[in-house]
C-alpha cells in the first residue's frame, strides 16, 4: 500500500492540536445526541421496560419523528451550505486565482530544501524517487 500522507503531529502547532481535538469531541456528542433516541426506541421494541418512563417523559414516538424531522433538515441544510461551499471555492479559484507563471530555478529549489544542486538533476530524470525525512521535517536523504 501507498502511503501518501505524512503523518507527523509533532510538527503541528498546540492550537491546530486543540482545535481538532475540540472538534472530534463535538463531533462525538452531536453524533451522541442524534443516536440516543434511536436507542431508546429500539430498547422500547426489544422489550425493554425499562426505558418505557423515559419514553413517556419526552413524549413518545411522537417526540421522536419531531425529532427525526428536526435531523433531516439540518442534515438538508447542512448539505445544501456544504455544497454551496464547494461552487463557491471553485469559482473563487477558477475566477480569482490566476496560475503562477514564476519558474522556480534549481538554485533555489536547492536553497529551500537543503539538498545539493546535483542530486536534484540526478533525481529529475529518475522515474521512483525516495525522500527521507527526519524528526523536524527536513529532508535527510534521497535514493
Amino acid at each position: 500500500m501507498k502511503q501518501y500522507i505524512i503523518n507527523v503531529p509533532n510538527l503541528q502547532s498546540l492550537p491546530k492540536r486543540l482545535n481538532s481535538l475540540a472538534v472530534i469531541i463535538v463531533c462525538w456528542v452531536m453524533w451522541g445526541y442524534l443516536l440516543y433516541p434511536i436507542i431508546t426506541v429500539i430498547n422500547w421494541v426489544r422489550g425493554d421496560f425499562s426505558v418505557i418512563n423515559e419514553m413517556r417523559w419526552f413524549g413518545g414516538y411522537k417526540s421522536l419523528l419531531d425529532l427525526l424531522q428536526i435531523y433531516v433538515y439540518t442534515l438538508a441544510v447542512i448539505g445544501i451550505c456544504w455544497l454551496m461551499w464547494i461552487i463557491l471555492r471553485k469559482l473563487r479559484r477558477r475566477l480569482i486565482l490566476k496560475p503562477v507563471k514564476k519558474t522556480v530555478s534549481d538554485d533555489e529549489i536547492a536553497v529551500f530544501y537543503q539538498v545539493e544542486k546535483e542530486k536534484i538533476q540526478q533525481f529529475r530524470n529518475q522515474q521512483n524517487v525516495t525522500v527521507f525525512f527526519d524528526d523536524d521535517g527536513k529532508i535527510t536523504d534521497l535514493k
